[in-house]
């Protein structure tokens, strides 16, 4: 029995630390405002190991605390019978728990002497467990210093900064010559942008966006998902707050940067994202014009765990004009709700309605108001999926009728990419000129969790009334995320 004692007795300090380590590191990141003055906290003497709620028989170490407790008593528990054996421990609650053993062994010595043999064994406890205290000892201080020195230079208590650079490099192999727009030579875009992302509470985010960008080409129909001319300009591309109300509702608040599809919980079709194109995000979203450059408010309220009801409002920043409109009656508004169906299985849908008074439609039509309906349709298989969606706008002078149907292959010829082709007809809102067409094959390919290249093949056909309205593209993406 005294050898069993000493040998837990002896190889505790050793545990203790050997846990302990790794856990203030992992609580330091998390946590990074740690406070020494903590309060007393009173320890209370158990005679069973029974009484700790939260030691089962199936704990790795319940034998030896049984041990401990029942044959030595001198073991302690927090005031709420608890032992909290995955948390590290303070250094005074290690002194706290070596001192009631000491007690005990004292006690044990007194009454029984101590025999020649435990006493063998404490000192070759003793010279076989110290290297390894040493060691343990050099690893937590060690630590102690790295964290310091993380918390001394760390940027942010609160903000992650994220960044994202996007460089594209098309060569189109004919000459589109549509309505006064040539392309006829290779291009080169790019766009970055820094993401400055806080959280106060673990379930908002306040969002600001620095981006600067230059270079598009595929004007007629619609430019590159990731281009946008801008001379690379910077300027706040994002500015809002996105906080919880109870468990099922979402309130995003903007001043910049969120409209239409922005404010929805999901665009449903996959290739929305690996496409090069920007009408791989369905274009009906931008068909009566952007007005993302003024205030917003948006709620997506979870109705089920499936059912999703998304609401946004984004009203066009006109008071360099007229301050006294405010946002309620601003010269471009936009608003839009939609309803998705989300379960886990292959069926992904949803139907939007769009409404918006823009003095300048995304797509060239004539100024005025807009009313889109739309549906959108996923079946993912897994490996492979089949989406698209129809959307049906009126505006003032007439109606439009737009869509895109695509296929996909997921984890195609390595883990991690995605293959697909879409086309359709794009929307076409000022009454007089047939729709754009567009055709585009890619090929996402993660190189590394920074690099994403995606090459694409691209034909459209602008139907803009040029010599020329037909283009085949070569188009490649290099995404690096930091």
């Amino acid at each position: 029995m005294m050898k069993v004692f000493l040998t837990a007795l002896l190889a505790a300090p050793a545990t203790a630390l050997a846990v302990s380590g790794p856990a203030i590191a992992a609580e330091s990141a998390s946590d990074p405002v740690v406070s020494f003055d903590q309060a007393p906290v009173q320890l209370a003497q158990i005679t069973s190991v029974s009484e700790l709620t939260d030691v089962l028989p199936s704990d790795w170490a319940f034998q030896a605390l049984q041990s401990l407790v029942e044959n030595y008593g001198c073991i302690q528990g927090y005031p709420d019978r608890t032992f909290r054996g995955q948390r590290s421990m303070t250094r005074f609650e290690f002194a706290a728990g070596l001192n009631a053993c000491l007690d005990v062994m004292a006690v044990l010595i007194s009454q029984a002497g101590l025999d020649p043999e435990d006493l063998a064994t404490i000192r070759r406890l003793q010279e076989e467990f110290q290297a390894e205290l040493a060691t343990l000892r050099g690893r937590v201080d060690a630590l102690e210093a790295e964290t310091a020195t993380l918390r001394a230079q760390q940027f942010s208590t609160t903000t992650k900064l994220r960044g994202q650079a996007d460089f594209h490099i098309g060569a189109p192999f004919d000459t589109l010559d549509a309505g006064g727009i040539v392309e006829d030579s290779v291009s080169v875009a790019s766009r970055a942008r820094l993401n400055f992302d806080s959280s106060f509470t673990g379930r908002d985010r306040l969002r600001i966006r620095l981006q600067g960008r230059s270079g598009d080409f595929l004007a007629p129909f619609g430019g590159l998902a990731n281009g946008g001319d801008g001379n690379f300009n910077v300027a706040i591309d994002d500015f809002y707050y996105s906080f919880p109300l109870g468990n099922r509702i979402t309130t995003t608040i903007a001043a910049r940067g969120l409209s239409n599809d922005d404010w929805v919980t999901s665009t449903i079709v996959p290739f929305d994202g690996p496409g090069v194109a920007d009408p791989s995000t369905p274009a009906f979203y931008g068909a009566g014009g952007s007005t993302s450059n003024g205030a917003g408010i948006g709620i997506n309220f979870a109705l089920t765990d499936s059912i999703i009801l998304d609401l946004g409002y984004t009203s066009a920043n006109s008071g360099a004009t007229d301050p006294a409109r405010g946002i309620t009656a601003a010269q471009g508004q936009s608003y839009i709700a939609q309803l998705n169906f989300l379960p886990e299985g292959f069926l992904n849908a949803a139907v939007t309605y769009i409404g918006s008074d823009n003095s300048a439609p995304t797509w060239g039509g004539a100024p005025g108001r807009t009313d889109t309906f739309a549906g959108l349709l996923n079946l993912d298989f897994g490996r492979f999926f089949i989406a698209g969606h129809a959307a049906w706008t009126d505006f003032d002078g007439g109606d439009d009728f737009s869509w895109t149907a695509g296929i996909g292959f997921n984890d195609f010829l390595m883990e991690g990419s995605q293959f697909g082709v879409y086309g359709g007809q794009l929307p076409q809102t000022d009454g007089f000129l047939d729709n754009p067409w567009i055709v585009e094959g890619y090929y996402d390919i993660p190189v590394s969790q920074f690099l994403t290249l995606t090459p694409a093949l691209i034909y459209g056909d602008a139907n803009l009334g040029g010599p020329d309205d037909t283009t085949f593209y070569g188009v490649l993406r290099a995404t690096f995320r930091f």
